[in-house]
């Protein structure tokens, strides 16, 4: 009867670790630190450009909810708040801004919007920040894999070919959101978005491409709830303008080599 019964035990034990395996997992990394006291980021590099006149620089701006700032005005994405940032290094210049960015695209999406719109190769800054929404769906990291590295050598492409007007920015972390504190899952979203994360830091320092981290900033959204909007998801206004802090003399370096 004992040995009927280990049996029995060994073949549920079996069945549960089977049923539990995945075909796509995303690599595990180590999640980041949970934040029990968050601290304000630190005060912003101060930024001086040669100051020119009449001069345009172009940028262009590729990503999903996060770029074109799901939930807050338009002026308050963090695109705008970076062409108003090198608007106020240097009053004189004009800088015209396209942004090719819709909420709950994945990159697949990106993609295909990037080719249905064709943009010009004449852009003086391009940035990037895309991924969270396959994490979200459940995409295949795979495809990531894939297609981060299209998106790259399309901003390369339309930054002139120069991979020096390209920025990637990292993708943000709703775990630390109230909508990701009700789903219940905040430890696993973290970890995906930080092997997302890992990806495209990795790639980035590989081909000498600007990373800008930038998740760190959204894992304060708890303890500072000002750094989410209203839909308990999504950064706020005073969130982008920290990542513009950090994004700021990167872009300004880049548009005035």
């Amino acid at each position: 009867m004992k040995k009927q019964f280990q049996i029995i035990v060994t073949f549920f034990l079996l069945f549960f670790i089977i049923g539990c395996s995945s075909e796509n997992p995303v690599p595990k990394t180590n999640a980041a630190p949970i934040l029990t006291n968050p601290t304000t980021p630190s005060n912003p590099v101060p930024v001086t450009v040669p100051q020119t006149q009449n001069l345009t620089f172009s940028y262009l701006a590729l990503g999903d909810s996060y770029t074109i700032g799901q939930s807050v005005c338009e002026t308050c994405r963090f695109p705008e708040q970076l062409k108003k940032s090198l608007r106020n290094l240097n009053p004189n210049n004009t800088y015209p801004l396209q942004i090719i960015a819709q909420t709950g695209w994945t990159t697949t999406n990106l993609i295909s919007a990037i080719n249905l719109q064709n943009p010009s190769s004449d852009y003086d800054l391009v940035t990037l920040l895309i991924g969270v929404n396959n994490q979200y769906q459940n995409k295949p990291f795979s495809l990531y894999e894939k297609e981060f590295p299209e998106l790259v050598a399309k901003a390369i492409a339309f930054a002139k070919g120069d991979k020096t007007n390209v920025i990637v920015v990292s993708i943000p972390d709703y775990a630390y959101t109230p909508f990701g504190q009700a789903s219940g899952n905040q430890t696993r979203i973290s970890t995906e978005i930080d092997a997302y994360n890992a990806f495209a830091k990795k790639y980035c320092n590989d081909n000498t491409i600007e990373f800008i981290n930038i998740t760190d900033i959204t894992r304060q959204g708890l303890a500072n709830t000002n750094l989410v909007c209203q839909d308990g998801l999504h950064p706020s206004e005073l969130a982008y303008s920290l990542f513009v802090e950090r994004i700021l003399p990167k872009a300004a370096s880049a548009i005035q080599k």
